[in-house]
């Protein structure tokens, strides 16, 4: 007779496949920045030469990135790059100098980072994997803000004749403009208060 399956059987079939593997993500990205540091060029790289210096093999990268190399470099970038501020909900005000707040430190990072200005530089310039980071990450980053937007208005606190997309450019154009367009301006602490309060002062509903 053969034995019944226990509960604990039934509830939990056996997992296919391997576990992904935090390490060999890390030691890949890793991988990635170090040939980089060292002079690496990024057209130089492959996957090749990535896997070898992560001590893993090419089987392991695809299996993470089956987009290859321009699929392992967006997740290099976003590794790079501070995770995206997430909106509290106390106040519309609060959340939206905390996304602009993002951007100030994102900005000066690069400024910081010859690697984080090398990749993003790398990205802008291949028209597909500029399509890519802009639909899996930019695009993020501006519902993320409509999100707080669209919460502004429905509370009553923003007003309701502006179209969304426009009002998400008057609060973030001012940022984008120091920190894409001219590098070379100032991006002091309270910037992002600055920004928003000046906007707010046009935008907030009237009582």
């Amino acid at each position: 007779m053969n034995p019944t399956p226990s509960a604990d059987a039934d509830a939990a079939p056996p997992r296919r496949g391997r576990p992904r593997s935090e390490a060999a993500e890390r030691a890949i990205i890793e991988g990635v920045l170090r040939l980089l540091e060292e002079g690496t060029s990024i057209d130089a790289l492959s996957i090749e030469r990535v896997a070898r210096v992560a001590g893993v093999g090419k089987a392991t990268v695809y299996r993470r990135w089956p987009g290859g190399k321009d699929e392992l470099l967006l997740a290099v970038v976003d590794a790079l790059e501070e995770p995206p501020a997430e909106p509290a909900g106390a106040s519309v005000r609060d959340d939206l100098v905390a996304l602009l707040e993002w951007h100030r430190r994102v900005g000066l990072a690069k400024r910081q980072s010859a690697v984080l200005r090398t990749m993003t530089s790398h990205v802008k310039t291949h028209p597909e994997l500029w399509r890519q980071y802009h639909d899996n990450v930019i695009e993020a980053r501006r519902e993320r803000l409509h999100g707080v937007l669209r919460r502004g208005v429905a509370d009553g606190e923003l007003r309701d004749d502006l179209d969304l997309r426009l009002l998400g450019e008057l609060f973030t154009g001012p940022m984008l403009i120091r920190t894409v367009l001219h590098e070379s301006h100032d991006l002091p602490a309270g910037l992002a208060e600055q920004i928003v309060d000046s906007v707010l002062d046009g935008v907030r509903a009237r009582r």
